[in-house]
């Protein structure tokens, strides 16, 4: 009695692809940083930051507490927020996005 090969389907693989999260660098208010030093940090610190925006953030930063001043790949996220935060400015723990 002759039997036949047994053929199996191979499995099939997928690749799921994911992003990395991205992160978001908070400034946090606070009673002894002026507008001033808050919007020199953002421009010296935050890529690409013009002056117009850096006032924006830092009068969000006092009417409402806090602002997001920068959202990306945690490298550089952490990289921001360390150099924010050695400068003075009140910073709240880095997030996912």
């Amino acid at each position: 009695m002759a039997t036949s090969p047994t053929v199996t389907k191979e499995k099939e693989s997928k690749v799921i692809k994911k992003l990395y999260p991205n992160y978001k660098v908070i400034v946090l208010n606070d009673d002894f940083n002026t507008f001033k030093h808050v919007s020199e940090c953002l421009m010296k610190y935050i890529p690409g930051m013009t002056s117009d925006r850096a006032w924006e953030l830092t009068n969000q930063v006092h009417f409402e507490g806090q602002a997001i001043v920068w959202v990306g790949p945690q490298e550089q996220a952490e990289l921001y927020h360390l150099q924010l935060k050695r400068a003075g400015l009140t910073m709240a723990p880095l997030e996912k996005a």
